[in-house]
């Protein structure tokens, strides 16, 4: 989920904004109706309360709502333009003088498959970033896909349709959720249809957990069960972080927990924050662990942080992870988001600096499975001269995931945005490379398999690999 889950200039945008001159009480107030540039969204404010909705050239659907309090303290106002900050990533939005009648009736049957479908269309034609690259006939995939709906389509043809689509755009950071029923009934259909391999298989969390136990001798682990980190052999600082997610402190009901599982009662305690919130919330998180960390491990010889097992999740939680080994603020990236037939303009991207960074040698270990918020520390990693990178090149799935709702409750989400290094190099589908290659195997499993059932293997490679970049 990368709810992967993006960094602006703050600095320099409010200090444009507040340094500019006084406008009249009705301009100065961010009360009204506001649509966002790029990202397909309407926000409505009042004196008490806000509500985001999701729009297409057929559909309007509230996505979030809550009291203005909650994210009032993240709007700039500079003249009919409103500046939402979230987390690190900045959102324009200018003034519309009606709310749109689609927001208002709609007069569409939400369950209608097809309807459901051009909703999705609608979003894919408008923002997806990656047509051009992956050359995507868009029209003509549109027509076979729509070709297959009518009245009499069930939700599990409809998700089927959906998702055969999504293969075909070739979009990293494409899916759709339909309901725990639906899904089931199509996974079902799938293994009708497949062959069972009789091998073992592993998750992700699973051989990371086995990796971590193999590598430290001295493990200092306090408290976590997402970040493992400790000592090997001969001083060696070792961090495994398995997800950039779920850091968040929301008191959660520990029957609840136990009744539910712990990332279903996660995820319904971190929908009812807003945007703004669920951002700020995952870093604090995340900085308290890696606040810890940093002293415990600020006397070893050097550091190697193991993301090779990681998924993704918060740009956000990467990033704070790295500021903790950076001694200067410094541009790291850039990127634009899909807008009308165009992008909108280009926006760099900061890192900024921890008051004491941890500047020794760090070795950065990613593999194919390195994704989404993963890619992105990989990639700001290169602006970092401690840093080296071993394994093989991340996933490539660089882009944000736009997360929207179809009309029938469903979610989806697609890449809408174009990130590119200081160089305007591009990233997306072909991964951060490395310094060293360890020509990993791309298939998941049999990359898992052939760590977790050799760890000896596994780590002479790793630490080989460092001996010889430091030439040792």
């Amino acid at each position: 989920m990368r709810t992967k889950n993006m960094i602006f200039s703050l600095v320099m945008v409010f200090n444009l904004l507040y340094a500019c001159k006084p406008y009249d009480i009705k301009n100065k107030s961010i009360e009204g109706i506001w649509n966002s540039i790029g990202y397909g969204e309407i926000l409505k404010i009042d004196s008490t309360t806000y509500m985001n909705f999701d729009i297409t050239n057929i559909s309007c659907l509230p996505s979030k709502q809550g009291n203005i309090s909650e994210v009032k303290n993240s709007i700039v106002l500079k003249n009919d333009t409103l500046v939402v900050k979230r987390g690190y990533s900045l959102y324009y939005y200018t003034r519309t003088n009606e709310f749109p009648d689609l927001c208002q009736k709609n007069t569409n049957d939400i369950n209608d498959p097809l309807y459901n479908f051009e909703v999705f269309a609608d979003t894919y034609k408008g923002h997806y970033a990656f047509f051009v690259l992956n050359e995507i006939n868009w029209d003509s995939l549109y027509k076979t896909a729509k070709e297959k709906i009518n009245s009499k389509t069930t939700e599990v043809e409809l998700y089927l349709i959906i998702q055969e689509m999504i293969e075909r755009l070739n979009d990293n950071h494409g899916s759709i959720e339909p309901t725990d029923e639906i899904y089931e009934k199509a996974e079902q259909l799938n293994i009708e249809n497949e062959d069972i391999e009789e091998l073992n298989s592993y998750g992700d969390f699973q051989v990371a957990g086995l990796v971590a136990e193999y590598y430290l001798k001295e493990n200092l682990t306090k408290n976590s069960w997402l970040i493992n980190w400790g000592k090997m052999e001969n001083n060696i600082g070792y961090i495994q972080i398995k997800s950039m997610f779920l850091y968040a402190d929301l008191s959660l009901n520990d029957s609840l927990v136990k009744e539910n599982g712990f990332v279903p009662t996660y995820m319904d305690a971190f929908n009812k924050l807003s945007f703004e919130q669920q951002i700020e919330k995952e870093v604090t998180g995340i900085r308290k662990f890696m606040d810890t960390i940093m002293k415990d491990l600020k006397e070893s010889k050097y550091i190697i942080i193991d993301v090779r097992f990681n998924g993704g999740g918060q740009d956000a939680v990467a990033l704070e992870v790295l500021r903790h080994f950076n001694a200067n603020r410094k541009q790291i990236a850039s990127k634009k988001a899909r807008h009308n037939d165009g992008f909108t303009k280009r926006t760099p991207i900061y890192l900024e600096p921890a008051d004491n960074p941890y500047t020794k040698p760090v070795y950065l270990l990613t593999s194919q499975q390195s994704a989404s918020a993963t890619d992105m520390m990989a990639l700001s990693s290169m602006e970092l001269t401690q840093f080296k990178r071993i394994g093989s090149h991340t996933n490539g799935a660089i882009s944000d995931a736009l997360q929207k709702k179809l009309p029938n409750g469903w979610h989806f989400s697609l890449s809408n945005e174009i990130y590119t290094d200081k160089n305007d190099k591009c990233y997306e589908n072909i991964g951060i490379p490395v310094d060293y290659e360890l020509n990993y195997p791309e298939e998941r499993q049999t990359f898992f398999r052939s760590v977790a059932e050799d760890l000896e293997k596994d780590k002479q490679s790793v630490l080989n690999a460092i001996r010889k970049l430091r030439n040792e």
